[in-house]
């Protein structure tokens, strides 16, 4: 068996896949969260081959306090502690975010399926607020990075749709990589925390894989969803790229997909197709209540269907004599709060 590192310039860097996976991630590390994950993810690949360099013999003698091998087991520790105390921006958010009526989707995938594309497509052209923690793009694209490459950063992006009139975040998440053993899944396990959070989450996957590594990335997708606390019943599973195969390889796949995840739907995000469907979709997996509003018609009427405009999706507005009537439907709190509001201006 040939030695790549001695046919190699002595100064040519020679890594395995998985310190090329890691490096790729310490390159985009750009928070303090993102860079303890990085450290903690090398650390814990690192760390048998540590073991067995301390005990080539493989007879598991007792390690002394002050070894290598402890100072790693101590440093693996103190990393997982302060990843734990570390605020977790996600989390910050999402209350408030729910209280402004927003439903929240995660988009998730293997890299290069298509996530950042269809957030691209279906995001608004504004955020809705400003995160410093995010990632920084280009006035290119105010709206998501779309490159072909491993991986674009380790922070999850997050942008407003308006979906069918109802104001939504959606998620992308970091993308998966084939054969990604479970030690790495676990370090970065907090930037796929969004989707146990989500209403919904879209799985996209890529009809143009063999149909065998089709079959895979879809169940090892839904096994890391379910690992985050995901519900199957809250999965919709895009089928992407419909418009680089055949009608029988489409055909062909589709019922692959629909083997391991219930009901997938054929996109083409590049051509836009079906993504209607795809929203309509979305929205039937979305908690939904819906109700008529009668308020008189005075200035507090008035603000009160901007309100409701911002915050659910305006069915109807009419006005009969001197009554408002809004007909509207959204996230159940929302239409509580909705109610309680029209309650208040119809008592003064």
């Amino acid at each position: 068996m040939i030695n790549i590192r001695e046919v190699m310039p002595a100064k040519t860097r020679v890594l395995d896949r998985y310190h090329l996976i890691l490096q790729l991630f310490a390159d985009q590390a750009t928070t303090r969260r993102a860079q303890l994950q990085v450290e903690l993810a090398q650390l814990r690949y690192e760390r048998p081959r540590i073991e067995e360099d301390a005990d080539p013999q493989g007879i598991n003698i007792a390690l002394e306090k002050g070894t290598i091998v402890n100072g790693v087991e101590n440093r693996i520790a103190e990393l997982e502690r302060k990843l734990e105390s570390l605020p977790n921006p996600a989390k910050q958010h999402q209350e408030r975010r729910r209280e402004k009526g927003f439903d929240l989707i995660t988009i998730a995938g293997y890299t290069n399926a298509g996530k950042s594309t269809l957030l691209h497509r279906l995001a608004d052209e504004m955020t809705i607020e400003k995160d410093e923690s995010a990632p920084k793009y280009s006035e290119k694209d105010s709206t998501a990075a779309i490159e072909d490459r491993l991986f674009k950063t380790l922070e999850t992006t997050t942008r407003r749709a308006t979906l069918d009139g109802r104001p939504a975040l959606m998620t992308d998440t970091v993308g998966f990589v084939q054969d990604l053993p479970h030690w790495l899944v676990k370090s970065f396990s907090s930037t796929l925390s969004e989707a146990a959070a989500a209403d919904v989450v879209v799985l996209v996957v890529d009809i143009t894989d063999p149909i065998e590594e089709l079959r895979e990335k879809t169940r090892l997708s839904l096994e890391v969803l379910s690992a985050q606390g995901v519900d199957e019943s809250s999965i919709v599973t895009a089928v992407n790229k419909v418009d680089t195969v055949d009608d029988a390889t489409e055909l062909e796949r589709l019922e692959a997909v629909q083997s391991i995840a219930p009901s997938p739907i054929p996109i083409s995000v590049r051509k836009a197709t079906h993504l209607g469907a795809l929203v309509r979709l979305v929205n039937e997996r979305l908690p939904t209540d819906e109700v008529v509003l009668k308020v008189p018609n005075c200035g507090e009427a008035m603000q009160l269907v901007s309100w409701v405009y911002d915050r659910a999706a305006v069915d109807s507005v009419s006005y009969v004599e001197n009554e408002v009537r809004i007909k509207l439907h959204g996230r159940p709190e929302v239409i509580a709060r909705a109610r309680a509001k029209a309650e208040s201006v119809s008592s003064d």
